[in-house]
């Protein structure tokens, strides 16, 4: 989603329009990938501490069978994650999940719904009132080698991108030190930001991977944090999220309205990605000032093997892989979504994180790569209720009502 801190800017998440996509893009911060604006501060900095309540009964979700299925492959690819992992929600420990996991890795033909009602109970964390957008994987013209017509660099890390020394640069509101590189004389100082890389400050140090036609789509490629690049001879190359240059993400929708240039009224345009991208294809010097506006930078590392990587390692598949904060959902949790979005209903898996899927009860759905995935990715905005299914015994042990 994502920036998203491992793998989309942000994005994710998180997420008028209102997808992760369109959130960063009108927000004011950044987090595969993406993770965009700082959220706001949340009630508390984990489920626990938020406070929990025991959920119905799975047998009570009208859960079904090809639901349940989907999302049991799914949690079965994150099982070896969510045993070894320490939770940062305070709702479980690494040894809840061995059962539960022994059984998905053995669990052959039976039902699947059965599997679940078995060895999960459902918690709602604080008031349960969930907000879900949604994120695919884009496609755009590229390719390994530079050829005519494609010619925009997709960067890998760069090995001068770094993090401060301690002493040289204060740290950030984490704690950690931030990222930059060290001039000449030693001295530490920002990293090149997007209008500088793209002038060519990275160019002739072999950090180019592909190269793509369009800068435009390249930008909201970079925002949703990984994506595929097809080559003239139908071969496809997917990137993913490698790191960032460690400057803040500015949503270029929030700047188009600041500066009314959303909205109904004669030469403004709408507030959708859609609107977003025809104003700059209306107004190419504006248009590229703007993308320059948002400083952040997004480097790529191919990925190989099944399906975009989550920030749990593993691929996430579409229809069944969430991001959420990891404050407040397990990674590698199911998620049981009620919402006024249908497609968005049932059961899903935390697999991913976001910059914006900031708070308790914030989901950025995964709808997969093609134009139908980027519809419903885009057009993804549903309220309603969330449960975190945890292992059985956690109610006990945590000693929720």
């Amino acid at each position: 989603m994502w920036e998203v801190p491992k793998r989309r800017e942000s994005r994710p998440g998180p997420r008028g329009f209102v997808p992760l996509l369109l959130l960063l893009l009108l927000g004011g911060c950044a987090g595969m990938i993406p993770r965009g604006t700082t959220p706001v501060t949340p009630p508390a900095e984990t489920a626990v501490a938020l406070g929990i309540t025991a959920g119905p009964s799975i047998a009570g979700l009208s859960l079904s069978e090809k639901d349940a299925a989907a999302a049991l492959t799914s949690f079965r690819e994150s099982c070896p994650r969510v045993s070894s992992r320490v939770d940062g929600s305070g709702l479980t420990r690494p040894d809840d999940w061995r059962t539960a996991c022994t059984a998905a890795l053995n669990w052959g033909s039976g039902s699947a719904v059965l599997f679940f009602a078995s060895y999960f109970e459902t918690v709602r964390v604080g008031d349960g009132k969930a907000y879900a957008t949604g994120y695919y994987e884009p496609e755009i013209a590229g390719s390994r080698a530079r050829l005519p017509g494609l010619d925009v660099p997709v960067y890998k890390m760069p090995p001068d991108l770094v993090r401060a020394r301690p002493g040289d640069a204060p740290p950030l509101a984490d704690g950690r030190m931030p990222l930059g590189r060290y001039g000449s004389d030693g001295s530490f100082t920002e990293y090149y930001d997007r209008a500088a890389i793209e002038q060519g400050a990275l160019m002739g140090r072999g950090l180019e991977i592909a190269w793509v036609a369009d800068p435009v789509e390249f930008f909201f490629l970079q925002v949703q944090g990984s994506g595929r690049l097809r080559a003239p001879d139908g071969s496809v190359m997917r990137i993913g999220y490698a790191g960032q240059n460690g400057l803040p993400y500015t949503g270029i929708g929030g700047l188009m309205r600041q500066r009314g240039l959303i909205g109904t009224g004669p030469g403004q345009y709408s507030g959708s990605m859609q609107g977003i991208v025809q104003y700059i294809r209306d107004h190419p010097a504006e248009g590229q000032a703007l993308m320059d506006e948002n400083r952040s930078y997004v480097f790529f590392k191919e990925l190989t093997g099944d399906g975009p990587l989550g920030a749990l390692g593993v691929p996430v598949r579409s229809g069944s892989s969430v991001a959420a904060d990891p404050r407040y959902v397990p990674l590698g949790a199911p998620v049981w979504l009620d919402l006024d979005r249908r497609e968005a209903d049932g059961l899903w898996i935390a697999q991913d994180t976001g910059g914006a899927i900031k708070g308790p009860n914030r989901f950025d759905t995964f709808w997969g790569a093609g134009d139908q995935a980027q519809a419903t990715a885009g057009g993804m905005s549903g309220r309603g209720d969330a449960l975190v299914l945890v292992p059985k015994g956690t109610l006990a042990r945590l000693g929720a009502q």
